[in-house]
């Protein structure tokens, strides 16, 4: 069965179909790709269900095949892509390898839905006719895997990853550090790991990453290009660092390791110098294993941190962001400290007027990152009846993930990068809860901040988003079957 080329998720830019025409993948196909990786990873998704051999090359592919090709496509940008299937051939062309892995996905989701199978399946494996000329609407495209209350080992992130980059998110925000564990190893002070990391909500073991597990990641996202952004919350949020090294508070003493869900009670010290060489330190290293633009130094809810601390924090820590040759990135609570050039806030709130903080962040010219908490929070229910999640922020139905416009979501003309979906983790164990959480959620949030707006229409993504049922079922993803999608 052919699959229309609208049920592609997010939503192309544009489709121009050629009815009638279909390309058909044959058993002596080649795949053409300017990288091995490139060819490889489509290779790797077509041999299992198809049987095919389909050998990857550089140049020369025919009739028959498959070709991704670095090209300059007038009027598209650099990430952007143009899809042309005929009955002889598909191509995808763009001017940048990102451009052609987005194309991929896009391809994948052009084949019927048993090209996600890991065994052989019959045939044909068909592409409906036509070209496909898309384009992101916003540059970052994110989603965020707390691994702080709950701890996930490299092979759950790397799951992720593909789970993500499939929907052309490309952003993979970690929140590495909390109250109930220190996730990442740190040289200067290893006692984060060791100590902090040796715990999780609810309790357990917890973990933590050795610095080649953390490159492992970022190289790993990076094949698929996704940046991965890691996030070291302070002031607050502070407890698994306090209890590893107790001089990072005020009256030196250590508090036990905390394995609960509440917020709000810990705070590193502001008057101590070994506050700032801790941070200092902390953040070096880190982007020292960080090629991507951002360190995220949090910055909410410190409420145990006096107001005038908190801003004098900010002061002094926001310089050794951007010594790093990093972007200060943080939650919108830190809009009222006196901004770094570049500063980025994430918006948490839950209601369309901002509060206090936003809007001195939306003075201060400081760049937004959408993260609403009543829309695209992965860790509230759908509904009463979800076995896990938290509801604090409402119940968010994909309907309620989708229908919304970051161009319009707070008042004025403020700089919106992208928008990201924040999984926390307070409720989320195991792999199956990552993904009732996020299917069928994240691709809603993925067409929002992929598809321009003329594009996107509620009754029409329902009917769309329904056809990935089967796909995530042969993936092995347990997802939440919303009653307002027509699963088919």
């Amino acid at each position: 069965m052919t699959v229309p080329a609208h049920s592609v998720v997010p939503a192309p830019v544009e489709v121009i179909p050629a009815p009638g025409v279909a390309f058909a993948l044959r058993p002596d196909a080649v795949i053409e790709a300017p990288t091995a990786f490139l060819g490889s990873y489509l290779a790797d998704v077509l041999r299992p269900p198809t049987g095919f051999a389909l050998p990857v090359v550089t140049a020369g592919a025919g009739p028959g095949d498959i070709a991704l090709v670095l090209a300059d496509v007038a009027g598209l940008p650099d990430d952007g892509y143009e899809l042309e299937a005929t009955a002889d051939r598909v191509t995808i062309r763009s001017r940048t390898e990102t451009g052609l892995f987005h194309g991929v996905q896009t391809l994948r989701q052009l084949l019927p839905s048993t090209v996600e199978a890991r065994t052989v399946h019959a045939g044909p494996w068909t592409v409906p006719g036509g070209r496909i000329r898309d384009y992101p609407r916003y540059g970052y495209r994110g989603a965020m895997l707390d691994v702080a209350r709950h701890f996930f080992g490299v092979e759950v992130v790397k799951r992720f990853v593909d789970q993500i980059s499939r929907y052309k998110l490309n952003v993979l925000h970690l929140h590495l550090s909390d109250d109930q564990g220190w996730r990442l190893a740190v040289d200067a002070w290893p006692r984060l790991a060791e100590v902090g990391g040796a715990t999780q909500a609810g309790g357990g073991p917890g973990g933590h990453y050795t610095k080649a597990q953390y490159a492992e990641l970022v190289a790993y996202a990076a094949a698929r290009h996704v940046t991965l952004v890691p996030e070291l919350d302070m002031p607050g949020h502070v407890n698994a660092a306090l209890t590893a090294y107790p001089e990072l508070t005020c009256d030196g003493a250590a508090p036990p390791p905390y394995t609960g869900v509440d917020v709000g009670f810990s705070t590193l010290c502001v008057g101590k110098d070994v506050t700032y060489a801790f941070v200092r330190q902390v953040l070096a290293e880190v982007a020292a294993l960080t090629p991507g633009p951002y360190l995220h130094i949090g910055g909410d809810e410190a409420h145990s941190t006096p107001a005038a601390d908190y801003r004098e924090f900010l002061r002094r820590v926001q310089p050794l962001v951007t010594a790093t040759g990093k972007t200060v990135l943080g939650w919108h609570q830190i809009g009222p400290a006196d901004p770094v050039p570049g500063r980025t806030v994430q918006y948490w709130g839950r209601t369309p007027e901002p509060d206090e903080d936003a809007r001195a962040a939306i003075a201060n010219g400081d760049r937004l990152l959408l993260s609403p908490a009543n829309r695209v929070y992965l860790d509230m229910k759908y509904d009463p009846q979800t076995p896990i999640g938290l509801d604090w922020a409402g119940h968010i139905t994909v309907r309620t993930a989708y229908d919304w416009d970051p161009a319009t979501l707070l008042p004025g003309t403020p700089d919106v990068i992208g928008v990201e979906a924040p999984l926390w983790t307070e409720t989320v164990a195991t792999p199956a809860d990552i993904d009732l959480l996020t299917f069928p959620r994240l691709p809603a949030v993925a067409e929002l901040a992929w598809s321009p707006q003329s594009r996107r229409d509620w009754t029409e993504f329902r009917s769309r988003l329904a056809a990935h049922g089967p796909r995530w079922t042969l993936q092995g993803i347990g997802f939440h079957p919303d009653p307002e999608i027509p699963w088919t």
